[in-house]
């Protein structure tokens, strides 16, 4: 591949020749730079394989090739694309859906940048003065509360599990290990006079019940033998599982697991931070107030502090908070943890650090930014990324929303379809011309799904009662049975709390955003289960053991070990991987690979797609997963290609696939925006397989802000009308027809 670092400024373009990554075709295309550039197409087409697997996969290995040997090797692996030449590159940034996860000290503030000034704020003209800023964060020693060392949580003995209030003490009332009948500690209990051993513990007094617990005081008050060297149950586990040092055991981590939980630290109150730094003030409140207060109200409160000695200090503060407040993300407050944070959140919380720098002549690549904005939101984020560009950087998106195609300078579709279909440039230019050129996203865009005119009749209700969960607000709810419910609202109005209300109470099927896990060996037959039936057909036909068609077993190629290619450590080098030499990439051994059924070998099953193996594999089982992938969408995909070539839309239906087996009896389906990575042409792919569920008598509650599946729903239960506090009601109950007044009923409706 030839290398050039830059073009010249009179052509101001990425220079793309020759890219064969993945199932692009050899493509040729030149990317203006300096401007806003969405990508388009169908799932699978190919965007992310020219956007993030060859642009910015390219830049970043260029980029790490300056650095001297011994930092290359501490840098991310890029690795590079398949292509002829590529030209006019600049240092990449890379925005992607990837939650930004962490560990308990990891929170909205620490990663936003947001508590380094608040710290420093309350460093200088916090009152009583308590030090430097050192002194107010919660990874450091100097700050950190003692008792919780800055977590704001302590494990704690979840009492309530450690009773059967139906058994007596010599049927085995106390649930923890080492209590029961005949055990040592047993007749601690059983024999000290005071409590009856044939007794149902829900017929003693509480009093009782306390001696037993806590012993001490309350086992004191009881009279009797347990008053001297009694030990009550919680005691006792404390003492054993919390407090004891050195190595423990298996067991003994599983019990501790079993019965304790998180709480609250009761030194800090989940401040996080020591007594000091907890007494000072500014405009009357603690570090650890401002940690829990909403970011669109924190924002509101720093702008009152007018001590011209952190003027700085306010002015950057207050630009970080109210970006968070423009991209939708003012019900956040500092102290959430980042764990806690969905893809959309932590993509837009990733945005906000790179609007802080200064920057210029930079690439920046987001994937699918809108994802988790409701439509009313998407013009922030619109705006945030014209930001980006105005201030000289060229800003390459991968979308399907039409509000995102809307405001890009330049568009370009690949296609025409998915996998071997696709991989092709089939449109390049302005969005209005993308309109008229008959293209799949063309003709998704002059699409519209109307609303349900009749909606489907419940056969019945799950109720949600008095729920309060984060933000909801004492809401009781009625979700139907046997019908297609969506909840909307935007971004921090309460769903996903309502949505786990729903499942606590009543149970379901859940298929959420936490991405397909995958490695090296995953493909499509793994991942959905066909790979097991599958070793089990080739053996019925071969009379070899079902595991020998393993790659991970004896029928492997020994010298790649089944992964069909082999990688060269060239120390601080790239390293090199190439395709096996012994069995040329097909994995087996010669003798594994005689044997045939259908006429291929268990190789050539890696290079079917799931279309033809069901027309070609003999086998019920096999072809009920692989019709489910079918149905989907995703009859194109190869059996072997490795999950993590596949597209974030292709990802998300595949987990679809895996989920929404047929159950037996009606069972109750919750997805969390399931649209998450697909082209409009595939929503209505996904809205026939939940057409499915609902006609077999299940019940389907979908998290949604794509218009087309709220139009499509029988019952729409809309939250708000704001974010975090300002949310947590409901707005609205029933047909899609009928909602008016509302955020959601504006871009429902066109209105």
């Amino acid at each position: 591949m030839e290398t050039t670092v830059m073009e010249t400024r009179d052509d101001p373009v990425i220079r793309l020749r020759g890219v064969r990554t993945n199932n692009l075709r050899s493509i040729d295309l030149d990317v203006p730079r300096g401007r806003l550039v969405v990508f388009a197409g169908v799932s699978g087409s190919g965007k992310s394989s020219l956007v993030f697997a060859t642009i910015a996969a390219e830049a970043g290995h260029r980029l790490n090739e300056t650095f001297p040997p011994f930092a290359r090797g501490r840098l991310p692996a890029w690795t590079r694309p398949d292509a002829d030449r590529i030209e006019g590159l600049s240092p990449v940034v890379v925005v992607d859906q990837r939650r930004l996860g962490g560990n308990a000290r990891s929170t909205v503030g620490t990663v936003t940048g947001i508590w380094t000034y608040l710290r420093l704020l309350f460093s200088r003209i916090g009152t009583p003065h308590v030090g430097e800023a050192s002194r107010f964060s919660f990874n450091d020693p100097a700050g950190m509360c003692p008792t919780c060392s800055g977590l704001g949580e302590v494990v704690v003995s979840a009492v309530d599990r450690f009773l059967d209030l139906d058994l007596s003490l010599a049927r085995g009332a106390i649930r923890v290990p080492g209590f029961g009948d005949g055990r040592h500690w047993y007749a601690r209990y059983a024999d000290v006079g005071s409590f009856t051993a044939d007794t149902p513990l829900r017929e003693w007094t509480e009093d009782e019940r306390r001696a037993l617990l806590y012993g001490g005081e309350h086992a004191a008050r009881l009279g009797g033998r347990p008053a001297r060297e009694y030990e009550g149950v919680v005691e006792r586990f404390e003492r054993i599982h919390l407090r004891a040092a050195g190595e423990t055991s298996d067991r003994k981590r599983e019990t501790t697991a079993r019965f304790t939980r998180s709480g609250v630290c009761p030194e800090c109150r989940g401040d996080r931070l020591n007594e000091a730094a907890r007494t000072a003030t500014v405009l009357g409140s603690a570090l650890g107030e401002l940690a829990r207060t909403e970011i669109a109200d924190l924002a509101a409160l720093v702008a009152e502090v007018d001590d011209p000695a952190v003027a700085p200090v306010v002015a950057e503060l207050g630009e970080r908070l109210r970006t968070m407040v423009e991209i939708g993300l003012g019900y956040l407050h500092p102290g959430r943890a980042t764990t806690s944070l969905s893809g959309g959140e932590s993509q837009r919380v990733k945005t906000v650090k790179h609007l802080g720098g200064d920057l210029v002549e930079m690439i920046y690549v987001f994937d699918e930014p809108s994802v988790g904005l409701h439509p009313s939101d998407v013009a922030s984020m619109t705006g945030l990324l014209a930001r980006l560009r105005d201030r000289g950087n060229t800003v390459l998106v991968v979308e399907h929303d039409p509000a995102v195609m809307a405001v890009a300078d330049e568009l370009v579709e690949i296609g025409p379809g998915a996998g071997a279909d696709g991989g092709r440039v089939v449109h390049q230019g302005a969005f209005e011309a993308l309109r008229a050129s008959g293209t799949a996203t063309a003709i998704a865009l002059a699409a519209r799904t109307p609303a349900r005119a009749e909606p489907r009749p419940a056969a019945g209700a799950l109720t949600v009662r008095d729920a309060s969960r984060n933000n909801l607000r004492n809401l009781t709810v009625d979700v139907p049975l046997g019908v297609l419910t969506v909840l909307t609202g935007v971004a921090g109005s309460g769903k996903s709390s309502l949505a786990a209300e729903l499942i606590a109470g009543h149970g379901a099927v859940v298929i959420d955003q936490r991405p397909v896990t995958v490695n090296r060996r995953s493909t499509p037959l793994t991942y959905t289960g066909v790979a097991a039936p599958l070793r089990a057909l080739f053996a019925a036909h071969s009379g070899l053991p079902a595991g020998r068609f393993s790659a991970n077993s004896d029928g492997a190629c020994p010298e790649c070990r089944g992964l069909g290619t082999v990688r060269t450590d060239l120390a601080f080098l790239e390293s090199r991987e190439t395709v096996c030499p012994v069995c040329d990439g097909r994995r087996f051994t010669e003798e594994v690979l005689r044997h045939r059924v259908g006429g291929a070998s268990i190789a050539d099953i890696d290079d079917l797609t799931v279309t033809e193996a069901i027309g070609r594999l003999p086998d019920d089982r096999i072809r009920a997963a692989l019709r489910r992938l079918d149905r989907v969408g995703l009859g194109h995909l190869r059996l072997g290609r490795p999950l993590t070539s596949l597209s974030g839309g292709e990802c998300q239906r595949l987990k679809i696939a895996r989920e929404l087996r047929e159950a037996p009896e009606p069972a109750t389906y919750v997805l969390d925006e399931p649209t998450t990575g697909l082209h409009p042409r595939d929503v209505a792919v996904l809205l026939d397989v939940l057409d499915r569920l609902v006609e077999r008598g299940h019940t389907v509650v979908v998290i949604e802000h794509d218009v087309d599946v709220m139009r499509h729903a029988d019952h729409i239960i809309d939250l708000g009308p704001g974010p975090g506090a300002r949310g947590g009601r409901i707005l609205y109950q029933g047909p899609p027809a009928g909602l008016r007044g509302t955020a959601t009923a504006d871009a429902l409706h066109g209105e």
